[in-house]
């Protein structure tokens, strides 16, 4: 027989997603469990976007969470598009009153482990062979192994925050959850690298040899990405190749110049559009990757995530708290409202900014146009970037 530990919410991943979950949980005095088929140096060390739109921002600072990123973030008040060799700024604090802070995924990790370790919260990391049981029930349970033990937890309700290939796909019965997708034909080729920032802000670049993106993670390490086939080899792409795609497609007619800096890490990075719907069976409920995934070029997916276990942790304080179970029951459609408009945004930067190999010069031209009425209509900059910034949360 296994051993049995019990909860009140299994919590699925150690991500953003279950680490915040497990965390604001806590704070409503809600007991969870969160297992991790990772190590602890593994999730806390591996580079994710760090774009935080206000209301993310907001929330990890309201939960205790924020002190760090207060003091190390650096906060945005806009983003440039460039194209046909101009630079052209979006100003988010004019147009929106609201701005976003660049602190690296793994940062925020970091920060809600050290939280939870400190409540003497658990967090079980490397567990192998999790499996879901009995989801339409009151009782559900989750089962893994750790350490050569089979363990089971017995638990109200479970948190499917592991990913996209996450085991809810195993435990839900065929046919009772639809899958949206759009699979890109281009991929990103992203450098890490020790140098300092050329530009404070990020820079979305449209050119004939595809897109390419300037950002930095702090004021030593910027981060750079360039468009690529989706089977390129990483191989084929030596430090000195990268950088001079980089200079191509970043430099303008004004004299720019990127300040490189030696490559830390690079990787190549594959882009999808893709929602599961709905986002909850029985008492299994599913937040983050595991639910939806947009291409980066909106800087949606961490903050998607966050919406997601806000929402959710409110339905639950309210659950364990009075017994309704209303919230649980709208969570699917409260956040699914959310995920259409970032899925949406999502594609549309990714639309307007790379190039497609399907296009031919109608297609550019559309292109071109569409960045040239963003840049030069109040209207159509304040859309960009009110969607950017983040939309109010729908109950503030």
């Amino acid at each position: 027989m296994p051993a049995t530990l019990k909860t009140q919410v299994g919590i699925v991943g150690a991500g953003p997603a279950g680490l915040l979950l497990s965390h604001l949980l806590h704070r409503a005095g809600i007991d969870s469990i969160v297992v991790e088929s990772r190590d602890r140096d593994y999730i806390e060390h591996r580079v994710r976007a760090g774009v935080l739109e206000q209301g993310t921002v907001d929330l990890l600072v309201e939960s205790g969470v924020g002190e760090r990123l207060q003091r190390e973030g650096l906060t945005h008040h806009g983003i440039e598009l460039r194209f046909g060799g101009r630079g052209h700024r979006i100003d988010f604090t004019e147009l929106t009153g609201r701005s976003i802070v660049v602190y690296g995924q793994q940062e925020v990790v970091k920060d809600l482990i050290r939280a939870r370790i400190k409540a003497d919260g658990k967090i079980l990391f490397n567990v192998t062979d999790v499996t879901l049981h009995d989801l339409a029930s009151n009782a559900p349970r989750l089962h893994f192994v750790q350490n050569g033990e089979r363990t089971e937890i017995a638990c109200d309700i479970i948190a499917g925050c592991d990913g996209f290939h996450g085991v809810y796909r195993q435990s839900v019965p065929s046919g009772v959850l639809s899958m949206f997708e759009r699979v890109y034909p281009f991929a990103w080729l992203g450098i890490l690298a020790k140098a300092p920032p050329t530009h404070e802000e990020l820079i979305y670049a449209y050119h004939e040899r595809g897109f390419a993106l300037y950002s930095m993670r702090s004021p030593e390490i910027t981060r750079l990405y360039v468009q690529v086939t989706p089977d390129e080899d990483i191989v084929s792409w030596p430090d000195d190749k990268i950088w001079r795609e980089l200079h191509t497609r970043l430099e303008t007619n004004d004299g720019w110049k990127l300040i490189e800096g030696p490559v830390l890490e690079k990787s190549i990075t594959g882009m999808r559009s893709f929602v599961t719907e709905p986002m909850q069976y029985g008492r299994l409920y599913l937040a983050g990757d595991a639910a939806h995934i947009v291409p980066p070029t909106g800087a949606k997916g961490m903050n998607l995530a966050v919406a997601d276990v806000r929402t959710l942790a409110r339905a639950l304080r309210t659950f364990f708290t009075t017994g309704r179970d209303e919230a649980l029951a709208a969570y699917s459609a409260t956040c699914l409202q959310r995920i259409w408009r970032a899925e949406h945004f999502s594609w549309w930067m990714t639309s307007m900014l790379h190039r497609f190999p399907s296009d031919d010069a109608f297609g550019h031209r559309l292109q071109r146009s569409q960045l040239d009425y963003v840049v030069g209509s109040r209207s159509a900059s304040t859309s960009l970037a009110e969607n950017y910034v983040g939309l109010p949360f729908a109950d503030a």
